[in-house]
Parts: C-alpha cells; structure tokens; sequence
C-alpha cells in the first residue's frame, strides 16, 4: 500500500511499534529493478486520449518575444453548459497535474483524478448543475502543446520549445474558452501553480471571471521560492540522459528520470510539513535496511524515492522545466504597478484559502491576496500535511467551496 494512503483524514498515522514502517508500494527502483522508467511519460500523438478532447486554438504570441505556431489544448468536460452559458466552472491543476481532475484511472489516463472530493456529481463543486472544463496547461505533458509535441518540423520540440509564463499559459485557455463558446465563467478555481493562472484571469479577462477560488498560492513567485525551484531545475539539467532536452528517442531506462526523480523528491518535501516529517516518519529506518554505516535509507528516504520514482513514470522532464520556469515568471504586479494595484484591479467575487501549515507558499502570501482584492473573503484550512493539504483536506475545503459557489 503507497504511504500516501496511510493518511486518515484529520491525523498523522502513528509509528509502528516495531519502529518500522511497511514497505511502500513497490515502484522505486529498489524494489522494481527489473522494470525501466521511460524516458518520458508524456501523452503522444497516437496514445489513447481516454476523456481529453482537443481543441486547436491557432497560433499564439509569447510574452517574452517567442511565437507558437499552433496550439493544441487538450481538456476534460463534466456536466452540460446551459443555454445562455452561466454554470461553466474552470478548474486549473498544480505542476504535476493534468485535466483528469475526477474519474478513474484508466486507458488513457495513469492515475485516478487529482481532486475526487471536489468534483463530480453531489461534490461541492456538483456537476449535476455545473458545466466543468479542466485543460492541461500549456508546456504541459498530457496532450496540449508542450515540450513533447511536435514541431513545424515534425520533430518534438524538446529544449527548443519555448519559454511560456503564466499569462502565456492564462492566454492560451482565453483561446480554449472562445472556442467552446464560454464567454464568462460562475468560478475560476485551482490550486498551487494553477491558483497563479486563477489570479491572472482575473487581472486579464476581469469580463470574464465572475467569481474566482485562489487556493494556497501567491501573487508573485518570492524568493524562496525561485531557490527551490533552482536547485529541482539544477537536477533535470544535471542528468547527462536530459541531452539539453532531446531524449525522446531515448530507450527505457536511458531517460532523464533520476534527474527528474531527485527534483520531485525537493519538491514533495516543501509540500509537507516539518511535524508531519517528524511524526509519521522521524528517525525510524526503513524496514530492512541498516542506516548505520550499512547504506540502508530511513524511512523517509524510501517515502521520497517513491515520490521520485512515481512521477518520473507519469510525467516529463521537459515539462516539469518549462512549467517550473513558467512559476519563476509569476508576479501579478509585473507591468500593472506592482502587487497591490493588481490586486486592487481585480473585480470578481473572489475566496481565497490558505492552508496553515503550508512551508511552501506560505499562509501571509494568501493574506496578502486577501487584503488586496476589493471583494475577498479569506479562509484558513487546519493541516498537519503541509502545502498538500488541498488535495488532502477535502473535509475542510468542500464546504468552504460549496458555501461560496452558493453565492452564485
């Protein structure tokens, strides 16, 4: 059983009294040695596309001077849009995520979707009544347009693919929302990374957003949050199979996944919390191996590995760059006057939710977002799992998404 599913909801599962803890579920090399990590597990042209849809949104002009040619969205919809189009719901993932946000895993589709509790029919955000669209994020790995597409040229872009911020990404899901015929939106709502494409819909299409869910996030990348973000970019690139980001014909086993894996493995630990390190895994040796002198891991070392080993076997090396520098380029306040006067600029109905133990984008980040926005209410979920607690805290955030939405 993976360690993530230990957790029951509202506490740290204790130690064994054994001082050990159960093996993970077998996917870290240790364990699975005779079963290669591809060197990407991007969606290609010709896998299945289980519930995507695409839509090409034509070409598109980068903020830093660079030009797409074409662009393809990839998106999952729930639900049916009414006749004059007021229940249409938008739902941007975090970093590693996609637009597979409820449903099984299936053909198509690795894991089962993100965020479950929140989504579906009878979820807070119930689509019974609301019409809900999720995209994958532009420079993503699950099939719109990113490092793994092809080029003019027919071959996949790779390290040639082009440096997109926020705003290109928000620019380029304004492009999927005229093609479906969505001309406003009931609520904007997303997480992490995809709480930063929140508040840019907001500053850029405030006609458009009628009410927007800005959920453990920042307005402008600190930082702490770029030195984070350097040394994960410094691993992938460090990777002699990362090739400069030409690795696609690379055979299994020969991609940049130890590169990738490590850049997980930093991430994942700014996405928990110090007391829930401390409690559920301390000091505690993994089970069967010495830690003195031995070369054996803790316990929490065999966690990260897992972490690492899991999504270098469902994502991409060069997405998680070019996605990771598009959240270097986030600051609301770029070209608009700084922070503030964004914010002050923003007109939707808007909640913003911090979660108390986030390390990582960091509860007065979520104040700051609070206080600038004319029409913001503030909430704070209680969590011992850190930055994860929005995926994790569906008890606490369902209603607080359900009370909001019945302002619509």
């Amino acid at each position: 059983m993976p360690l993530e599913r230990e957790i029951s909801r509202g506490r740290l599962p204790a130690a064994p009294a054994t001082g050990t803890l159960p093996t993970p579920s077998p996917s870290s090399p240790r364990v699975r040695p005779g079963v290669p990590v591809p060197a990407s597990s991007a969606w290609r042209e010709g896998d299945d596309p289980g519930r995507r849809r695409f839509a090409d949104v034509g070409p598109l002009d980068l903020e830093a001077g660079d030009r797409l040619p074409a662009v393809t969205m990839a998106y999952e919809t729930w639900g049916t849009l009414d006749p004059d189009g007021a229940n249409a719901v938008l739902v941007l993932h975090a970093l590693t995520g996609d637009s597979h946000v409820t449903g099984p895993a299936a053909p198509g589709h690795r894991t089962a979707g993100w965020w479950q509790d929140l989504v579906g029919p009878g979820a807070p955000i119930d689509t019974d009544r609301w019409y809900v669209v999720a995209p994958n994020v532009l420079g993503g790995c699950q099939g719109t347009t990113g490092p793994a597409s092809d080029a003019p040229d027919g071959r996949p872009w790779g390290g040639r693919f082009p440096y997109v911020t926020v705003r290109d990404q928000v620019a380029a899901e304004i492009a999927l929302a005229d093609v479906l015929g969505v001309d406003s939106w009931a609520l904007v709502v997303g997480a992490s990374m995809g709480g930063m494409r929140v508040l840019e819909w907001g500053a850029m299409a405030p006609d458009r957003v009628r009410a927007l869910a800005a959920i453990a996030t920042t307005a402008q990348t600190s930082g702490e949050q770029i030195a984070w973000a350097h040394t994960q970019l410094a691993a992938i690139r460090a990777d002699a199979h990362f090739a400069g980001g030409h690795y696609y014909d690379a055979a299994d086993g020969e991609g940049p996944h130890v590169g990738l894996g490590i850049a997980r493995q930093i991430a994942h630990t700014t996405y928990r919390s110090t007391r829930e390190l401390d409690e559920r895994f301390g000091r505690i040796p993994q089970h069967g191996e010495q830690t003195l002198g031995g070369g054996g891991r803790f316990a929490v070392q065999s966690y990260l590995d897992h972490h690492g080993d899991k999504l270098a076997r469902r994502f991409d090396a060069n997405s998680y760059v070019a996605l990771t520098e598009s959240i270097l380029s986030h600051d609301l306040g770029r070209d608009r006057g700084g922070v503030e006067p964004a914010l002050a600029e923003i007109t939707a109905r808007s909640l913003v939710v911090a979660v108390d133990s986030d390390r990582l984008y960091l509860p007065s980040q979520s104040e700051r977002i609070a206080a600038g926005i004319p029409d913001a209410t503030l909430r704070t979920i209680h969590s011992d799992f850190g930055h994860d607690g929005f995926l994790i805290e569906a008890d606490q955030l369902g209603p607080i998404v359900t009370e909001f939405l019945a302002g619509a």
